[in-house]
């Protein structure tokens, strides 16, 4: 499993389409999720999965850079439905896991529960099966044999009872051609997807990542992220290195229970971080630090606008699609 950082072929999204996840700002999301789109296509080439009776609501909204794939769906969060591609450094192949809906929260979900395979077969690669119930936002990887995830989501009993860790670590090496998994705590009390690693840390290369934090010590979520952190600083990569981290701190909280803060939750593209501004003076923080950790990247800081009304950000919302050959 190629980083994220290595060079993209493609993106891949999903059009929104489960209204009850947005209710009054169903449109609006639309709209957030067009301008994203837009965004992503002035760096690479983006496919929009979309059900047939959205395509023409995709194509006014989005405008003709944005490719439409008709393929049936329950929701719109592609990074955790769509496949994750990996490569032998020759060509490329897709996985698929098992998808149960972030832990049976939201039904109907066959149709999200095939996508994988479907979108391997429009992007005409093999499919890799994989045995465990996983989404795409629940792994990260470093390219070069180590792979991050969360205690919360992964060994959740919602997810994968039963399974020991030793199991789910044999797993995720077999199909994602790892060496180590580095674990993290997560977080129970996220209530989307169970402390998805994608919104607590982000990598900016090999042996150095962005880890999520709070400035505020009374914040709920402080020990939480203490802990976190702590469980990097002790880790060793499958090449032997010890991590670099840098805290990036939090949006304020937002409308709802589920208002997604993390300015973590930012997607890479060829050549630029399109990262999340929610109209905060920490807009500018932030951009400050990407910057610096990101040289030669464009920061294009862009409004979340209702996206995160439903839980994610932008990286729940996108799957990158790797050059064949970007990973040895």
């Amino acid at each position: 499993m190629p980083g994220e950082f290595e060079p993209h072929a493609a993106t891949w999204m999903a059009w929104p389409c489960r209204q009850e996840i947005w209710g009054e700002a169903f449109a609006a999301v639309k709209q957030d999720t067009a301008r994203l789109a837009q965004t992503i296509t002035a760096f690479e080439p983006l496919f929009m999965v979309a059900r047939p009776q959205d395509a023409a609501e995709v194509a006014m909204l989005c405008g003709p850079a944005v490719r439409i794939v008709e393929l049936p769906i329950d929701d719109s969060w592609a990074r955790d439905s769509g496949p994750t591609f990996i490569t032998n450094g020759r060509e490329l192949a897709a996985t698929a896991w098992r998808f149960n809906a972030w832990g049976n929260k939201y039904h109907p979900h066959d149709a999200d529960a095939g996508l994988a395979r479907r979108v391997a077969d429009r992007a005409g690669v093999p499919v890799v099966a994989g045995d465990l119930v996983l989404e795409g936002g629940g792994i990260l990887s470093d390219g070069e044999g180590t792979l991050f995830t969360t205690e919360s989501c992964l060994l959740n009993p919602n997810r994968n009872p039963g399974l020991s860790r030793v199991a789910v670590e044999a797993e995720l090496m077999r199909v994602l051609g790892a060496h180590k998994v580095i674990w993290m705590p997560g977080d129970p009390t996220e209530l989307e997807t169970d402390g998805h690693i994608d919104g607590l840390l982000a990598l900016v290369e090999p042996g150095a990542a962005l880890i999520e934090a709070v400035d505020d010590p009374q914040d709920p979520r402080a020990e939480i992220l203490r802990e976190n952190r702590r469980a990097l600083e002790l880790a060793i990569d499958a090449k032997g290195r010890a991590l670099r981290l840098w805290p990036i701190g939090e949006a304020q909280p937002g409308p709802g229970p589920r208002y997604c803060r993390s300015y973590v939750n930012f997607y890479l593209v060829n050549g630029a971080v399109i990262a999340p501004a929610y109209g905060q003076p920490s807009d500018r923080n932030v951009e400050n630090l990407l910057r610096s950790v990101y040289r030669g990247r464009r920061i294009v800081m862009l409004p979340i606008g209702a996206i995160a009304t439903g839980g994610g950000g932008f990286h729940c919302v996108t799957q990158q699609q790797p050059r064949a050959g970007s990973a040895p």
